[in-house]
Parts: C-alpha cells; structure tokens; sequence
C-alpha cells in the first residue's frame, strides 16, 4: 500500500502564493470589484483556503455547486501564507504531531488556523496518492486575511466553465493546458512539523 504524503502544491513566486476559493456571485462579485473581501463576506466565522486549484475543483464541482459558482484565485502574501501555518493546529490528534490526544486538544481548542490534509484530485476527478492542504482561518485571523495579505482577486469562472466543456467533450489534454502552474511548496522544518508536511 502506498503512503499517503501530505504535499504543499501552490502557484506562487517569490513573494506571493495564490489559494483558492468559491462563493455565490453576492460575495466573489464585490470582491472582484474591490480587490478584497467585503460584505457579505463575514469576518465572523471560519474561511477556509486552498492552495490546490483541482482540489477546489472537486469540492466546487466545477463551479456548479450553490453557493459556489464563482471561483476565486486570491493572491496574497508569501508571508501571511506561512504566519497563518506556523499558527495552525491539525483537525485531528495525530501521534506524529502530538504526543497526546489531551495535548492536541488543548492546542486546538484555541488555534487561530485548522489545517486539514484531504486526497488530491486528478483533472478527472480521481483520488491521488499525495493529499492536499486545507486551511482553515477562524474569526481571530481573518482580518489579516482581507487586510494584509491579499494583494489580488481574480475570477476564474470564465476559464472554469472552459475547462469543464472541454472534459464533458473528452478533451482532456486541452483542459490540462489551462490548469494553473503548481508546484511543490517548501515550507521551513518548524512549519512541516507542525503540519505534518511529509
């Protein structure tokens, strides 16, 4: 049986990583517009983030699930991606993490981020062996998020809609041209520890 490796993959450069995310046109459309998050996005619940474009895919349904036509590419900070990991607490007490179910518990109970390791996805929507990343920023973070890290909002509905006809015709290798460039994301060995990146 292979192992399941927890993999950052991300389109970034040298000071920006971009996540990923899908609301109604109520919350992506004056965001787009502003060039950050504004009501109706709250600031008081829990955003999750991912780095992985086929994963947010997968949860999105090719941008037809409710609630999740628009689908956002946001740019932020390198910096804010890894202050928000170095804050972050896994969704479940693993032993290679926390040497007690007691003590990941404390940790959680007060972790202003959640990361979750979830299957990857291919473009076909196949399980893969590596899994990725999900973020979650609770209502203590947030504000940075939509204050100081996010340096631009594009909607990618557009090219979400393409590649998606373009998979229901069977033209695979076409719709593997749009995908965005990702990459493996190195993250320092503090941060890896605390998540679980192996």
């Amino acid at each position: 049986m292979s192992t399941k490796m927890n993999q950052i993959r991300a389109d970034y450069d040298r000071d920006t990583v971009v996540v990923y995310q899908a609301y109604s046109a109520a919350i992506a459309e004056p965001a787009v517009a502003a060039q950050r998050f504004v009501p109706p996005f709250s600031l008081g619940r829990m955003t999750w983030i991912k780095p992985s474009f086929r994963w947010m895919m997968h949860r999105s349904g090719w941008g037809r699930k409710p609630g999740q036509e628009h689908v956002l590419a946001v740019r932020i900070t390198r910096a804010g991606f890894e202050d928000a990991l170095a804050n972050a607490v896994l969704t479940g007490p693993n032993s290679r993490v926390y040497r007690s179910a007691e003590e990941w518990r404390a940790a959680f109970r007060h972790a202003p981020v959640h990361v979750q390791w979830d299957p990857e996805y291919s473009i076909r929507d196949a399980k893969l062996d590596h899994r990725s990343i999900q973020i979650g920023l609770s209502r203590q973070i947030i504000d940075r998020y939509v204050d100081e890290w996010t340096v631009e909002i594009r909607d990618l509905t557009p090219q979400v809609t393409k590649m998606a006809a373009l998979l229901r015709s069977g033209d695979v290798a076409a719709a593997k041209r749009l995908l965005p460039p990702e990459r493996i994301y190195e993250v320092p060995e503090a941060i890896a520890r605390r998540i679980d990146v192996t």
